[in-house]
């Protein structure tokens, strides 16, 4: 079983940058991939960001150029770095480890962007 930890949501400024974190239990890059996830008020839960274990990134469309992940393997973490906060990206962020056909899922963090 692993577990995702997400950290880093909050209330923010819009036109700042963030930065999330995922924390995970056990080694999520060998295999798998990791992505973020975010669910606004009303809306279905959507993909931001992944990246495969050879480190193949993919971004949605409407947040390209303005996301970026990364990862740490010796710490099993994953980083998600928004830029220029816009209102419509408060969401709850979830953090996902997706390892042949399965999901693992955070707790998900709250961030709230506000003008």
């Amino acid at each position: 079983q692993v577990r995702l930890v997400e950290s880093g949501g909050g209330s923010v400024q819009a036109g700042d940058p963030l930065r999330l974190a995922c924390t995970a239990s056990d080694d999520v890059f060998e295999i798998g991939r990791m992505g973020w996830y975010r669910q606004g008020p009303g809306k279905e839960r959507e993909l931001v960001a992944s990246i495969t274990s050879v480190g193949v990134t993919n971004y949605a469309d409407s947040l390209k150029g303005r996301v970026a992940i990364s990862r740490d393997k010796d710490k099993n973490m994953v980083y998600l770095v928004i830029n220029n906060l816009k209102i419509e990206d408060t969401a709850v962020y979830f953090c996902n480890y997706r390892k042949l056909g399965y999901d693992y899922w955070g707790q998900g963090t709250q961030v709230t962007v506000s003008s």
